[in-house]
C-alpha cells in the first residue's frame, strides 16, 4: 500500500507506540487513583501534558480529551456570545456551531475567497462587540492553506472576544500565534495514537465544561489513559526535535509531487500553505472510478470525516468549484514516514488511471 492519506491519519512513530507499551501492558492503573500504582500512571500522565504543552503558545493549560471533536466542542459550547467562524472549517466546528445556532446563539460564518483565505475586512467587518467566540483553522484539513489567524485574533481581542483556533494539522508544522486563547489539537495527526487530542486554554480562560463527572482535567470530566497520553506526549517530542528535519523532507516531497502533477490545477493558495497537503484537480476526472482502480494507493476525494456523506466537498464549493469541479478533485497527504519512491510510485499510479479515463472518455 501507497499511503498518501497523512490529512486523514498519520502513520503511528514507532517511539510513540515504545511509550504506551508499558502502560498497557502493566502500568494499568487509574492515574486519578491515589496509591503508588496510579501515582506513577498520573506522573506519565503529567509528562506527557509537558511535551504536548512545548509546542503550543507560552502561559496556558493543557486538557486532554478524547480528541479534536471533542476538543472543538468543549471550546464552541462552552464559551458564549456570538460566533464568528469560517465556511471551510472543520464539520466538528461547523456542525458544533450550527447546534449552538439552534439554540438560539448568534453565528455568522464568513465566506472565504478563491484562494481558500479570508478576507480580513469582511472578518473585521463581522468581529463586533458580542461577539464572544472566534474561531478559525490553522491549516485547512483539505486545501492546506494557512489562515491569519494572528489578524484574526488581534480582532477578536479588540472585540472583546475569545480566538479558537483549530490546530489539528498545523501542530508541530506551522507556528501557533500567542495572541490566541483557545487551540484544539490530535495525537493521530501527528503519528501519535487515536482517541486522544487537547484543549489548551489560555491562563484565565475558562470554558463552561461539556462532560459532566469527576471534573479530572479541571473543566473535562473522564478518566484518562496514560497509555495515549504517553503515546501523544512521546509523538509531540518528536514533531519538536525533528521539526526542521520534516520540514525539509516536505518540502522536497512537495516539489516532487507537483513536477508530476504539472497538469493538474492546484486548489486553493499556494502560498500561504502547508506543502504535506496538495489538493488537486483534472476536467472530467471520475474519482470514485479512480479510487476503485487504485485500491493499493491511500489518498482522499477530501476530508475523512466527511466521506461516505455524498457530497461533494463544502471546502471546494466555498472556493467557488462547482459541483461538477469539486467531483474531479483529489486530496494527496504525505509526510515523515514517505519516501520519495513511495510518493513518485503512487502518483505515477494516479496519472496513469486518470490517463486512462481520459483516452477512454
Amino acid at each position: 500500500m501507497k499511503y498518501l492519506d497523512y490529512q486523514a491519519t498519520t502513520p503511528l512513530a514507532p517511539e510513540a507506540l515504545d511509550a504506551m507499551l508499558p502502560w498497557l501492558r502493566d502500568g494499568f492503573a487509574n492515574p486519578h487513583s491515589p496509591h503508588r500504582a496510579g501515582r506513577a500512571a498520573k506522573a506519565a500522565v503529567e509528562v506527557a501534558r509537558v511535551e504536548v504543552a512545548r509546542l503550543l503558545p507560552p502561559g496556558g493549560r493543557v486538557a486532554f480529551t478524547s480528541g479534536a471533536t471533542e476538543a472543538l466542542n468543549w471550546a464552541i459550547k462552552g464559551t458564549s456570545g456570538g460566533i464568528v467562524t469560517l465556511a471551510t472549517e472543520h464539520a466538528a466546528v461547523l456542525d458544533a456551531v450550527a447546534a449552538e445556532a439552534a439554540r438560539g446563539r448568534a453565528v455568522t460564518v464568513l465566506p472565504v475567497e478563491r484562494d481558500g483565505l479570508v478576507d480580513l475586512e469582511v472578518a473585521r467587518a463581522a468581529i463586533v462587540p458580542g461577539t464572544g467566540l472566534v474561531a478559525a483553522m490553522l491549516v485547512n484539513n483539505e486545501i492546506g492553506v494557512v489562515q491569519p489567524i494572528a489578524a484574526l485574533a488581534d480582532m477578536a481581542r479588540a472585540a472583546g472576544a475569545l480566538m479558537l483556533c483549530d490546530a489539528v494539522q498545523g501542530y508541530g508544522r506551522v507556528a501557533i500565534p500567542d495572541t490566541v486563547d483557545l487551540v484544539a489539537v490530535s495525537a493521530h495527526k501527528v503519528h501519535g495514537p487515536k482517541g486522544i487530542g487537547a484543549l489548551w486554554l489560555r491562563d484565565g480562560v475558562t470554558v463552561a465544561p461539556l462532560l459532566h463527572g469527576g471534573n479530572q482535567e479541571d473543566g473535562r470530566s473522564g478518566t484518562l489513559s496514560p497509555a495515549l497520553c504517553a503515546g501523544f506526549g512521546a509523538a509531540a517530542r518528536l514533531m519538536r526535535e525533528r521539526a526542521g528535519e520534516d520540514a525539509a523532507h516536505v518540502a522536497r516531497l512537495w516539489d516532487i509531487a507537483t513536477g508530476l502533477l504539472s497538469e493538474w490545477t492546484v486548489n486553493g493558495a499556494l502560498d500561504p500553505r502547508y506543502h504535506g497537503n496538495l489538493n488537486v484537480r483534472r476536467n472530467g476526472l471520475d474519482v470514485n472510478r479512480l479510487m476503485s482502480d487504485l485500491r493499493d494507493v491511500a489518498f482522499s476525494a477530501g476530508s475523512a470525516c466527511a466521506s461516505g456523506s455524498g457530497r461533494s466537498s463544502h471546502v471546494l464549493r466555498a472556493i467557488g468549484l462547482s459541483d461538477a469541479a469539486a467531483r474531479t478533485s483529489i486530496r494527496l497527504g504525505f509526510g515523515r514516514y514517505t519516501t520519495e519512491e513511495e510518493l513518485r510510485a503512487g502518483i505515477g499510479r494516479i496519472v496513469a488511471a486518470a490517463d486512462v479515463q481520459r483516452i477512454a472518455a
